[in-house]
């Protein structure tokens, strides 16, 4: 993960050329006209894709983007503290809307970005077979091992989980036998390392994960449409930041998103 602690002395090192910003996709005869840090704090899940993201833009435009990557909800608690940010970045829509509520995002340029889906994923070369209907066996499965997903409490992965399990009436069953990690990628780790044996995360994620195949998919009316809301931070004074978001939703950055897995962002009901 990227600390945050790079980007705090960020506003010292901006020049007045800074304010000067061209428009994403167009030629950039002067990249260095935007030569200044953007602070991107994102859900663990885009990890991949935000960093790949990041780079293409800095080719573009001189601008460095620095990243931090943690559950949502984390990420969420560190803006409302103070933490420093231009863009947020979240893997559902409560996280946004908590900053939101607290006037902690700039409301005209939320946007609804992203979306995924809710897999289940074994350790590579598992012969088990989750058992995903209604009323399943997936806790009998598991034995005396335990699965692991984002904590329901406050991660959004496990808050698709616990959501995609109460419809399938297998929450009670399995709520015992909860490994519950801080981040969709902590839980990943579990699974890839075999110190688990069923684990609940995005598709996103374990595609990008060798050491892990994903054993069955849950049905998409079992849990919220999942949706990653991005928006600029409220306190962000970083010109280019704007220009950030406006590429990773711009076609060159959806095919960026489409690389690593991630859909269109669902449409609201």
């Amino acid at each position: 993960m990227v600390g945050l602690h790079g980007a705090l002395g960020r506003g010292r090192f901006r020049s007045a050329m800074s304010a000067v910003i061209l428009g994403v996709g167009l030629t950039l005869a002067a990249p260095a006209a935007m030569a200044q840090d953007v602070l991107v704090l994102a859900a663990a899940s885009t990890k991949n894709a935000v960093e790949k993201l990041a780079t293409q833009f800095k080719a573009k435009t001189g601008a460095t983007v620095t990243s931090s990557f943690a559950a949502s909800s984390a990420l969420a608690k560190q803006i409302e503290n103070g933490a420093p940010a231009d863009i947020f970045i979240s893997a559902d829509l409560d996280w946004m809307d908590y900053l939101q509520q607290r006037n902690l995002i700039k409301t005209d340029s939320r946007v609804n970005l992203l979306g995924n889906e809710l897999v289940v994923v074994v350790p590579k070369g598992s012969t088990l077979k989750p058992d995903l209907s209604k009323g399943g066996k997936l806790a009998e499965q598991l034995g005396d091992g335990r699965l692991a997903t984002g904590d329901p409490s406050n991660v959004p992965v496990g808050k698709y989980a616990k959501a995609a399990l109460e419809k399938l009436d297998q929450w009670a069953a399995v709520e015992p036998k909860l490994a519950r990690a801080d981040s969709v990628r902590a839980a990943l780790v579990l699974v890839s390392r075999g110190e688990v044996p069923v684990g609940i995360v995005y598709r996103t994620d374990a595609a990008i994960d060798p050491g892990v195949e994903v054993a069955a998919a849950f049905p998409p009316d079992s849990y919220p449409p999942i949706t990653y809301p991005a928006a600029l931070v409220a306190s962000s004074k970083t010109a280019a930041a704007a220009s950030f978001l406006d590429y990773m939703k711009s076609p060159d950055g959806m095919a960026v998103w489409k690389e690593f897995g991630f859909v269109p962002a669902p449409k609201a009901p």
